[in-house]
């Protein structure tokens, strides 16, 4: 199986792979694969946090170099194109179209399944992927119309089976889709501010940051909750997949029921939290954004919102029945040009805050922005690169200690 994530999440991904018992995990671009049983593939898809979809390899092939060669070769030796033996070679294209009708499609649908196809091409010899979208439709339409004489429908919404195709240089997969909709699409977001962030991309960033609910954590600047939701799943290790209501396998046609129930109705995994999880936004829309989502995702008991500027925030008290406290921030950007000024403002107000407010802590911060973030005026003791859509970002790392730096390690 393939687990697709977002650039940066890989390795956090593996570790979860790993924990939850899953064999051969092996880290990729932008994705993990790894081996295991219909109860692992259905496991993975309720408990993954980082992971966008679940795929499963039906086949993998590799375009016939000769093909391609001769294409170009073909031409240089005859500048009309004519050649004697170009009509032999098969295109790219066709080499594809060939591969896909030879699969068993009767194994994994019927001529009545609605299908959608999504394609990733990363290669110098099929640049048009939605060409090869077109001739991976095409061999699954005709293999049905040669058994029974009926072709299947594509259906772009909702379709019952999502067919990935994923060429890489001369490398096709071809792959069954487990999860159906964007894994990062949980379930509980009932309401939302601009620009939120991805679930994914949060659970991946406390994952980092080595969240496992062991302390208190604040967001300061939370909009319409993300961090603070998926950091209460996380402390009371609910699965991220509890509150969607299907996944793609439970349409497949050896779809297991039984296996499925007892795996998402196994609450063993659940743990206490007895710490607190502080949300805060200068915006009163964001605040009431947020409630609605914690209030849907079930963690009102543990999640306190408030409308406040980050800088009106009373200072932490230390408390000795806890570890330091986490931080975690997801500023504005401040993308636009007209913006920058007021973002170093914003950022240099976050640095005095975490300075003032925030002693003891331990805080994490992640932007785009990288001259903003030099306003922070602390030196960070990591940093790492991750994507936001498709903003390059740092995620950097604050230990806020109390006093001069080598004083604090002096007491420690």
């Amino acid at each position: 199986m393939i687990a697709k994530t977002l650039k940066g999440l890989e390795e956090v991904m593996a570790q979860e792979l790993t924990e939850l018992g899953a064999d051969e995990v092996q880290i990729q671009r932008r994705a993990v694969s790894f081996r295991g049983d219909k109860a692992m593939l259905y496991t993975a898809n309720l408990w993954l946090r980082t992971a966008l979809r679940v795929l499963v390899p039906v086949k993998v092939f590799s375009l016939q170099p000769s093909a391609i060669s001769h294409q170009k070769s073909a031409v240089s030796r005859h500048p009309s194109g004519a050649s004697g033996h170009s009509d032999k070679q098969q295109k790219p294209e066709d080499q594809v179209y060939e591969m896909v009708k030879r699969i068993e499609w009767a194994k994994y649908m019927t001529a009545e399944t609605r299908f959608a196809i999504d394609a990733t091409v990363y290669s110098d010899t099929l640049r048009n992927s939605r060409y090869v979208t077109y001739r991976v439709k095409d061999a699954i339409a005709d293999y049905w119309q040669e058994r029974e004489g009926r072709r299947p429908s594509v259906q772009v919404t909702d379709p019952d089976l999502r067919i990935n195709v994923h060429v890489a240089q001369d490398q096709v997969t071809i792959s069954l889709d487990s999860s159906g909709e964007s894994l990062h699409k949980r379930g509980y977001r009932v309401a939302t501010t601009e620009a939120p962030l991805s679930e994914v991309l949060a659970a991946g960033m406390l994952m980092m940051a080595g969240w496992k609910g062991q302390c208190d954590l604040y967001d300061p600047m939370c909009g319409s909750g993300t961090i603070p939701i998926e950091a209460a799943l996380m402390a009371l290790n609910i699965p991220p997949g509890i509150f969607r209501k299907e996944f793609g396998f439970e349409r497949w046609p050896d779809f297991d029921a039984n296996l499925w129930e007892e795996i998402y109705n196994d609450d063993t995994r659940e743990r206490a939290f007895a710490h607190k999880i502080y949300g805060s936004d200068a915006s009163f829309y964001a605040i009431r954004q947020a409630e609605k989502n914690v209030k849907s995702a079930g963690v009102g008991k543990y999640v306190t919102l408030r409308q406040i500027r980050m800088e009106e925030l009373s200072p932490l008290t230390p408390n000795p029945l806890t570890t330091n406290p986490l931080v975690m921030i997801n500023p504005p950007y401040g993308e636009r040009l007209a913006q920058q000024k007021d973002m170093l403002e914003l950022y240099g107000k976050i640095g005095t805050a975490l300075k003032h407010q925030f002693t003891g802590a331990t805080a994490w911060i992640i932007s785009s922005n990288e001259e903003a973030m030099k306003q922070i005026g602390l030196k960070p003791g990591k940093k790492l690169r991750l994507l936001n859509g498709e903003l390059d970002c740092r995620f950097n790392k604050y230990e806020l200690f109390q006093g001069k730096r080598n004083e604090a390690h002096l007491h420690s």
